[in-house]
């Protein structure tokens, strides 16, 4: 029963992360979109943004609300102190969705657009930007009791830390949306997104480099653990390749490949997802409540791994199956030619 009390709550933490990294890279490149959409000059060239993820949108947020619950279900003290620290950025975060998902359906059957494009757009903005405040609140730590009940005030997770992780992330969502747009358009209208990868590409690291260097500054616990030995090694090597990526994917935007982008990228958002798993491990609420503290009971685990188990096949066919069947390009007009 032991050696499951210890296996089991790491077998969740790598679920609950996979759960989160696919939902960062499919709804990633779709919150992108969105964000690119207020900046489209006419409404052909936002139709066609609209268009490209006119079937596969709203299957990607599956992957959050699968977080969620696995959340609630294997670690129920995190899910309640995570929640109630981080209220507001999560609503923030709500709100974007619901703005995203009526002003995708009602545009359409609109004769005036200008409401529901600007929806769409600030709703894509709102959801990156609380999620990016909720990324860089739980990195920061949460103030929690010996019990660990969230003991601080309402506005924590509004630090310079955290804005700084909300704006990064926020480049980065541009940044895969745009390499996105690359594979799935032609003409000028890919010209155009070609130009966006390559900004976003230098914003994004910009705001990573700043992130590198100020976090173990500031937190002491951050610190500590990145000079951690053999941890240290680890965490030398990959800004390196974090460096060694960006040129790969600047590379392949001035030759002007149209997949190769979007294959860096997404290497680029694993690499990233590997340097903070190894910071935040075994955290469940970093530097306060580890997953051995927080987890369920050993039977629940189990129990909920069977049933995942069956979900997650089901749920990457379904996914593989959009992207195949809608993978073609999208063309319209005089930006399609």
């Amino acid at each position: 029963m032991e050696t499951l009390r210890y296996f089991l709550p790491q077998v969740w933490f790598v679920i609950l992360a996979l759960f989160l990294f696919l939902y960062v890279i499919l709804d990633g490149f779709d919150l992108g979109v969105g964000i690119l959409s207020l900046t489209s000059s006419d409404e052909e060239r936002r139709g066609i943004l609209m268009t490209s993820l006119s079937n596969i949108w709203d299957a990607n947020e599956t992957w959050l609300v699968l977080m969620g619950g696995g959340l609630f279900g294997a670690f129920p003290l995190a899910y309640g102190t995570i929640f109630t620290a981080l209220y507001i950025p999560l609503l923030v975060m709500v709100f974007g969705f619901i703005f995203r998902g009526v002003a995708f359906e009602f545009r359409d059957l609109s004769n005036r657009k200008f409401f529901w494009n600007i929806a769409f757009g600030a709703g894509s903005f709102s959801a990156a930007l609380g999620q990016g405040f909720a990324l860089g609140a739980v990195l920061k730590g949460i103030n929690v009791d010996e019990a660990g009940h969230f003991i601080g005030s309402t506005w924590d997770w509004l630090s310079l830390p955290s804005v700084l992780v909300a704006l990064t992330l926020i480049q980065g969502y541009v940044l895969i949306g745009s390499t996105y747009l690359i594979w799935k358009t032609t003409g000028e209208l890919q010209a155009t997104h070609f130009k966006t990868a390559k900004i976003a590409a230098w914003t994004t690291l910009i705001g990573a480099i700043f992130i590198t260097i100020t976090t173990p500054i500031i937190y002491e616990n951050a610190r500590a653990r990145l000079f951690q030995q053999p941890l240290v090694y680890i965490f030398a090597v990959i800004p390196v390749l974090g460096v060694l990526l960006i040129w790969q994917l600047l590379r392949s935007l001035n030759c002007g490949e149209e997949r190769a982008p979007f294959v860096w990228t997404i290497l680029l958002f694993v690499l990233t997802f590997v340097g903070l798993g190894l910071i935040v491990f075994p955290y469940i609420i970093p530097n306060q409540i580890t997953i051995y503290q927080a987890s369920a009971d050993p039977s629940s685990l189990v129990i909920m791994i069977i049933f995942i188990g069956f979900l997650i096949p089901v749920m990457l066919f379904y996914n593989l199956y959009q992207y195949i069947v809608f993978r073609g390009k999208v063309t319209g007009g005089e930006y399609g030619e």
